[in-house]
């Protein structure tokens, strides 16, 4: 408390609701979130949507957390949409534990996929009978609140495989199992160019990032050239900022959402930023290729602006 609090008292110089907006990160949490804030509200006298990851019952939006897993899992469901197909019977393989795993769980099992994995840092289970809603509110209980380790699953579930960490091993063999779609959902360069081959060898006809930059440069040639779906974090990773969003918004008119309007117009968003992806891909000759289009997108939207603005 007393380090956010000093950090604050110069930082509040710097952010604004219309200049910078911080928010929740790998160890920055909600606790963080509400010194921080705090110290914002003491120095500058005003309650204002400058922090986003608030609590709900002050100033936050509801599904604030689960929105990252929530929006890579509707993007997926768009990349299945372009062949005709659902995620619905679909085996996830899914890293991490964290809220994007768990959150992206939890929307795979409510649209009928069958979640195989999940991972900390000290090992992954895998459960051929699928992670259902009964055993996923056993694993948020454990994560979230007892901050406990994988391994205790397979004590209370017998029939999964727990499989630790093995420093030396070259990759995380959470990714050698068969599976249809894969969520790597965990940390930055998690999967490498030999787990992405172990996923087009076991038959993963789509890969789509929870995390930020989860596969190293080599993995993602092996996955572009390959004819699986390849969506990229700086496109389905965009759900945590989306709801960040929505939490400004309702700051600005002083009202608190319901989850199924926040959840609906996360679903439009994925929906809309796969669409741009897509078009913005196929006007340049990139057809289906999802990165492209990201980056071409965002580039042109800045590039325009820039121009219109007289900025160069």
């Amino acid at each position: 408390m007393r380090f956010c609090q000093a950090f604050m008292a110069e930082l509040f110089r710097h952010i604004g609701p219309d200049t910078d907006i911080p928010a929740a990160d790998i160890g920055v949490g909600l606790r963080e979130i509400g010194y921080l804030f705090g110290m914002y509200k003491k120095l500058a006298n005003e309650f204002t949507g400058v922090l986003t990851g608030k609590g709900v019952e002050w100033g936050g939006s509801l599904m604030r957390p689960e929105a990252a897993g929530y929006g890579c899992v509707y993007f997926a469901a768009e990349m299945l949409a372009t062949r005709q197909q659902s995620l619905e019977g679909k085996g996830c393989l899914i890293s991490g534990a964290g809220k994007v795993a768990l959150a992206a769980a939890e929307k795979l099992i409510e649209l009928g996929a069958r979640v195989l994995t999940l991972s900390d840092s000290s090992g992954y289970i895998y459960d051929q009978a699928g992670i259902g809603r009964e055993k996923l509110e056993y694993l948020k209980e454990l994560k979230n609140l007892r901050r406990g380790r994988l391994a205790e699953y397979v004590e209370r579930y017998p029939e999964a495989v727990y499989t630790p960490v093995v420093k030396e091993r070259e990759y995380n063999p959470l990714w050698n199992h068969r599976a249809d779609c894969a969520f790597p959902c965990a940390t930055e360069n998690e999967l490498n160019g030999r787990a992405a081959r172990n996923l087009l060898d076991n038959g993963v006809t789509l890969v789509c990032e929870g995390a930020n930059m989860p596969a190293t440069p080599e993995a993602v040639r092996l996955l572009q050239a390959s004819p699986i779906l390849y969506g990229p974090g700086k496109a389905a990773n965009a759900g945590g900022v989306a709801v960040s969003g929505l939490e400004m918004a309702q700051n600005a008119v002083h009202q608190q959402w319901s989850r199924p309007e926040v959840d609906a117009q996360l679903r439009q968003i994925m929906q809309a930023i796969h669409h741009t992806c897509l078009a913005a891909a196929a006007e340049y000759g990139m057809v289906g290729n999802y990165e492209a289009g990201a980056n071409i997108a965002a580039f042109v939207k800045v590039a325009n602006a820039m121009v219109e603005q007289g900025l160069v």
